[in-house]
């Protein structure tokens, strides 16, 4: 079927400008609606369906910012695309939280124009999200994501343990222009520090004792696309100073190398700490604090999105269920007020793995409150029949036979620790040998 001609809706008030953009535009195939001013261009929205906006930032009467805000009330989420001479931070920064997807400064180029109109209808098109969501704070929060996602600005998300801060740095990676390239993942927290810099950078052969061979960083692996450095408040000052460097330069130097090596990465940044905390008591840079959180992103805890927790509660449980290929169709009335009226201190990360549990316990096709068990504590509400040692010792046994022997896997699931697991084995004289 031949796809409908896009109309682009192009406005400037300078008339030599927009007569060259609709040229331009009219040139890529897309058909061109000129508007003279923010008011005639407000019209215009309400007369005819437009696939995206192209507008100057300085404007007689109203400018960019107050247009956009003005438009996005007609057009909802419509991507934008904000043209100025008088680019700064701030300015895009403004624009963007109004729903600009990206900022071009002019002069420019043809191919330069075409490539920002092109990225942003294409990608436009994937502005689909894999985050489930009935909150209003982060529906807003998701439309701001999408229309960041699309410019290449450094995004910093803030939010306690569990709430989806790499989900969404996911989300946002997925719906950018760089979603064909890949996305590398650092859990700088993960990493001992005197191998995070060789992580991160790479290593030249030489370079250090047992240095065999050149060892390509994560950086250089995320070339093209985005690197997503988690946990960055564990990071230490000495490479708090090197990353600095790499998002003023766009260059890394690898160890032991003997020149800077270019690269073309978008970096988004995560932390369940608060940074301004952190800088006060002087274990972060204030100066990388400013440079990452160009726009900061601030996910708010389960506690926060109440409605969410049976909408996501629902989801796992048909994940869970068609991975364990069990029959069952959600909770009892009982269970979902048990479900609503935790706290959640471990956000929706704890929820999953509450659900994950219930799903392997459940034995019918609704689960009720005896197949719950929460986090640091292995036993359920009461057995429905069996006695609580059987019971406990034959959720630890389907745990291992599902992670196929993985202890750690199994641990996490169930909530405990690793050693938790294996007293629990030995104390009832079982085994199963680790995969």
């Amino acid at each position: 079927m031949h796809e409908q001609i896009k109309t682009i809706l192009v406005v400037d008030d300078d008339a030599q400008l927009r007569h060259a953009l609709k040229e331009a535009i009219s040139r890529m195939g897309y058909a061109v609606i000129p508007a003279e001013d923010p008011y005639d261009a407000l019209r215009k929205l309400d007369e005819v369906p437009v696939s995206m906006i192209v507008t100057d930032m300085k404007m007689p009467g109203m400018d960019g910012v107050a247009f956009i805000r003005e438009a996005r009330k007609k057009v909802g989420s419509l991507p934008i695309l904000v043209i100025t001479g008088y680019a700064t931070i701030e300015n895009a920064v403004n624009a963007m939280k109004e729903g600009a997807c990206e900022y071009l400064m002019k002069p420019f180029s043809f191919d330069t124009l075409t490539k920002a109109v092109e990225s942003i209808i294409s990608g436009a098109a994937h502005l689909r999200g894999e985050v489930l969501t009935n909150n209003e704070n982060m529906k807003s929060l998701l439309q701001l994501a999408g229309n960041v996602a699309l410019s290449d600005m450094t995004v910093l998300i803030l939010g306690e343990s569990g709430t989806g801060k790499e989900l969404l740095a996911r989300y946002i990676h997925n719906v950018s222009r760089r979603n064909k390239k890949p996305l590398i993942a650092v859990n700088c927290a993960a990493i001992p520090d005197n191998l995070l810099e060789s992580e991160l950078f790479g290593y030249e052969k030489g370079a250090f004792t047992g240095a065999l061979e050149r060892k390509t960083g994560k950086f250089e692996l995320a070339h093209g696309g985005t690197i997503l450095l988690d946990e960055i408040a564990e990071m230490s000052a000495t490479l708090q100073a090197k990353l600095l460097r790499v998002l003023q330069e766009r260059e890394i130097d690898r160890v032991g190398g003997k020149q800077p090596v270019p690269v073309d990465v978008r970096v988004i940044a995560t932390t369940n700490r608060d940074l301004k905390k952190e800088i006060q008591e002087g274990r972060f840079r204030e100066d990388l604090y400013y440079r990452l959180s160009v726009f900061p992103f601030h996910l708010p805890s389960l506690r926060e999105r109440p409605e969410d927790i049976l909408l996501l509660s629902g989801h796992f449980v048909q994940k869970f269920a068609a991975q364990m290929n069990k029959d069952i169709k959600g909770f009892t009335s009982e269970a979902e007020d048990v479900l609503l009226q935790r706290q959640w201190k471990g956000n929706i990360r704890e929820l999953e793995n509450a659900v994950h549990r219930s799903v392997l316990i459940a034995r019918s096709e609704f689960i009720n409150t005896d197949d719950f068990m929460f986090e640091g504590h292995m036993q359920p509400g009461a057995p429905a029949n069996g006695s609580l040692k059987d019971m406990e010792m034959d959720m630890i046994m389907k745990t291992l036979e599902e992670t196929k022997g993985n202890k750690t896997m199994a641990a996490k699931i169930l909530g405990v620790s690793v050693r938790t697991i294996r007293n629990k084995l030995q104390e009832y004289g079982k085994n199963f040998p680790a995969a």
